[in-house]
């Protein structure tokens, strides 16, 4: 049995997240984190899911990390640095689905993964490490004589963009290209732009309504388009990935892993 810890327990992933738990014989919700101040706290985390387990809303994380295999942790950069502290001094393993980290924070993570093993992936989802993977290898065969643009669609509560698996995605197709993505990287157009530069990697970000997360990438040639495209229709698609993800980690001592390892693709 993995003891798990959920943080931002009450949001949107959070909600997912805890009926993936309560869902798995193989998992117990260890504790339920929200910050301090949130109205849920002291409540029980099964409540907000209709299903009370005993685990009240918490925000004392050195309490929570007592006695716990693994934290998942889908909230915001900063946050995510406390959790990451945190877990690294008392040997908890964690797992990573935040986005909008900056270069320093993303060595941070780095650095603690020497002492305790993490799963740090922008999309926990099966479909979209599978997509990775098929953008790779696209690109690889249509390196000559097409554009490549990264669109995506999330919904109206995002506050980072474009998202973390768009960005992982030009990642993917630069790297097939053997190109630098924070090189050729073009984040916007607006006005007189001139003609398209064919080594860049453009983005396009949607943000509207509650849009879970779409994601495409468009090989545009000359007479015909190649769309490689995921769209999620539910968080617990994530949830379930995450999940997947601490389970991977019960036996790893340390190291930096991502989906892929999980899935076994590499």
């Amino acid at each position: 049995m993995l003891n798990v810890v959920i943080a931002g327990s009450t949001g949107r992933m959070g909600h997912a997240l805890l009926e993936g738990v309560v869902a798995d014989p193989e998992l117990r919700l260890h504790a339920a984190l929200d910050r301090v101040g949130a109205p849920a706290l002291g409540r029980d985390a099964g409540e907000l899911i209709g299903a009370p387990c005993g685990v009240a809303v918490t925000s004392d994380l050195n309490a929570a990390l007592q006695g716990a295999d693994v934290l998942v942790d889908f909230t915001r950069p900063e946050p995510s640095m406390e959790y990451l502290a945190a877990c690294r001094k008392v040997g908890t393993k964690l797992v990573i689905g935040t986005t909008g980290f900056t270069p320093e924070q993303k060595q941070a993570i780095s650095d603690a993964a020497k002492d305790i093993a993490i799963v740090f992936a922008p999309n926990m989802s099966v479909g979209v490490t599978l997509l990775i993977n098929l953008v790779q290898a696209a690109a690889k065969v249509l390196s000559e004589g097409y554009d490549i643009e990264v669109i995506e669609a999330h919904h109206r509560h995002k506050v980072d963009a474009p998202s973390g698996t768009a960005l992982r995605l030009g990642e993917a197709a630069a790297a097939a290209l053997g190109r630098d993505l924070a090189q050729c990287a073009v984040y916007g157009r607006e006005g007189v732009t001139g003609e398209r530069d064919p080594s860049t990697i453009g983005f396009a970000t949607v943000r509207g309504g509650d849009v879970v997360g779409d994601h495409t990438v468009l090989f545009a040639g000359i007479g015909e388009r190649v769309e490689l495209t995921h769209k999620a229709s539910s968080r617990a698609t994530f949830a379930l990935g995450a999940l997947r993800a601490a389970k991977f980690l019960a036996d790893k001592p340390n190291g930096l892993f991502d989906m892929q390892d999980v899935l076994g693709l590499r």
